[in-house]
């Protein structure tokens, strides 16, 4: 994708309008309208510069005394109106940027987390990073669209301001202007087209190689179990590797395009002055003429030369755009445009779950897990799916759960807000003990004698104490046990008490006794729970058995 392709600047319309027409578009265009005022002052005043400037150096040339230390006056005088323009200028423009990045790092994160996107981007091979996305790209695309809005703006009005000006002292200039500007413009984007493409490239190596960090960080305590300092570090060398050749790679076409680009600049110093000093020879102009001529062709070729002075921070931006328009596409596809080319599981809400001659798969169609499987659950009746590893446990309750749906057939639960999902590793939020035990629902008036008493029926009894109260923050999952953060999950269904419960292998890690005392708890507050698991303990607990082998065959058996 790039600045002359149809669909860059479709995607690029779609991420910058929302916000001007949204709940903020009137403090937003405010901002904007003040901007564009600040930025028209100091045009104004760059304006009435250049003929002081011009007058100045003539008074200079010929020693004229009196007139020169006036005009410096005037010149120092004209500081305290330009100062604070550029002041505010400079301010306006960061803050209307940081209001449109918190706009638009909400809008994305409303996405994000609508119809489970944070969890089916997952297997998208083409998204990846989406963290540094939100966090880092969406800063980056507001800073940098605001920017080169406001540069041609600015460069539109230096070049009617300063155009004139040009040309009252040689047409010749505006010609050559004209040229130069074109044939630099044209020469840059020609060169720099692979820096583009190298730009989206060290964006995504650098994510990976943060992203590799921060997994050891996250996994040390295993790392550090297994010994894999040595695997570890490789991995991450090879990675940062990637991010090295890369970054060799673009500096190396960035230096190409710097001969042509510095050379650029340089050269048009001297055309003005070229061009203007055989009238000044003849005495057709004076001195200051001179250097309001240089003022003007540099103020005019820094309008038009955007392309060419930019083009190292123009090609990231455009890459940003890429990586910002593939996430925001891929986000708003809804599940039936996802599925529109394959069969898929269709669901069903009702007071009961049920499941009717489903076919399962992998999400990525590739293998069958479970074929025709038909069953109904009964409100008050607890189920236990069995089986060997790889036959499909797991991925059954994510179908049930409406995380999965590749197959056929058709799925009948209650509303998902009347079920609690609990994983095998448990889920620890960024939060409070508090935070933690009335997790995901946070019922607003729970008292601390209640979360005392459920902690006593789970056997964490104290835990608020070992950590200083309810509300102090810990990173859970590095201070508890995972027995213990097993035992969290399940005091979360004391204190929810949602109808129905799904464990995935919820009890694997602690003791027989604690894993009685718990199905116990859930039988004597009537829950139907569904769970999954090896051990043959778990027998004890259920009223109906769902056997699954590895052949997609399955077997349902109710218990004595």
């Amino acid at each position: 994708m790039n600045l002359f392709n149809r669909q860059f600047w479709y995607v690029f319309w779609h991420l910058t309008i929302p916000y001007w027409f949204s709940e903020e578009k009137w403090g937003a265009r405010a901002l904007l309208m003040v901007l564009l005022l600040l930025v028209l002052s100091v045009n104004g005043v760059d304006v009435y510069w250049s003929f002081i400037n011009r007058d100045f150096m003539t008074a200079l040339a010929n020693k004229n005394t009196s007139k020169f230390f006036y005009l410096a006056l005037i010149y120092i005088g004209s500081f305290v109106i330009m100062i604070p323009l550029v002041v505010f200028y400079t301010y306006f423009q960061q803050k209307l940027r940081i209001y449109w990045r918190r706009w638009l790092t909400c809008y994305f994160l409303d996405k994000y987390f609508s119809n489970r996107n944070f969890y089916t981007i997952n297997y998208n091979s083409e998204i990846d990073n989406p963290d540094e996305r939100i966090s880092q790209d969406i800063e980056a695309f507001t800073i940098a669209t605001l920017e080169y809005f406001l540069k041609i703006i600015e460069s539109i009005i230096t070049l009617i301001s300063f155009l004139g000006i040009l040309y009252s002292i040689s047409f010749s200039l505006v010609i050559i202007v004209i040229v130069y500007v074109f044939l630099g413009s044209f020469i840059t984007i020609l060169l720099g087209k692979k820096l583009i493409k190298l730009n989206f490239k060290q964006l995504q190596k650098e994510a990976n190689f943060r992203y590799q960090l921060i997994y050891v960080r996250n996994h040390s305590e295993m790392i550090a179990f297994f010994m894999g300092e040595k695997p570890e570090l490789k991995q991450i060398k090879k990675t940062f590797n990637a991010v090295f050749k890369n970054l060799m790679e673009l500096i190396g076409w960035q230096r190409n395009l710097r001969f042509f680009t510095v050379g650029y600049n340089y050269f048009h110093l001297i055309i003005p002055s070229l061009v203007i000093a055989p009238l000044y020879f003849n005495g057709k102009v004076e001195f200051g003429v001179i250097t309001q001529a240089n003022l003007a062709f540099a103020q005019i070729l820094s309008a038009f030369s955007l392309i060419v002075r930019q083009f190292d921070s123009l090609s990231a931006f455009i890459a940003q755009i890429n990586r910002l328009g593939s996430f925001l596409t891929v986000m708003n596809l809804s599940t039936q445009k996802q599925q529109q080319e394959f069969n898929c599981i269709h669901t069903q809400i009702d007071n009961r779950i049920a499941i009717k001659e489903m076919t399962l798969l992998t999400p990525d169609y590739k293998r069958t897990l479970i074929k025709h499987l038909s069953f109904t659950l009964e409100p008050a009746s607890d189920l236990l799916i069995w089986g060997p590893s790889g036959c499909g446990k797991s991925s059954l309750l994510r179908a049930i759960a409406g995380l999965d749906n590749a197959g056929t057939g058709l799925i009948i639960r209650p509303d998902i807000e009347q079920m609690l999902f609990l994983p095998q590793r448990p889920y620890m939020i960024l939060g409070t003990l508090r935070d933690q035990l009335l997790y995901p629902y946070r019922r607003s008036q729970v008292k601390d004698e209640e979360l005392q008493q459920v902690l006593q029926q789970v056997n964490l009894q104290g835990l608020e104490e070992r950590f200083g109260g309810f509300d102090v923050q810990y990173d859970w999952r590095s201070v508890l046990s995972v027995g213990e953060q097993q035992r969290v999950n399940f005091a979360r269904i004391l204190l929810n008490q949602p109808d129905y419960v799904i464990l995935d292998e919820a009890t694997s890690a602690l003791d027989l006794k604690n894993e009685k005392d718990l199905y116990k708890y859930l039988k004597d507050i009537g829950i139907t729970f569904i769970s999954t698991g090896h051990r043959p303990s778990l027998l004890d607990y259920h009223d109906y058995i769902l056997e699954l082998q590895v052949d997609s065959s399955w077997r349902w058996k109710k218990m004595n």
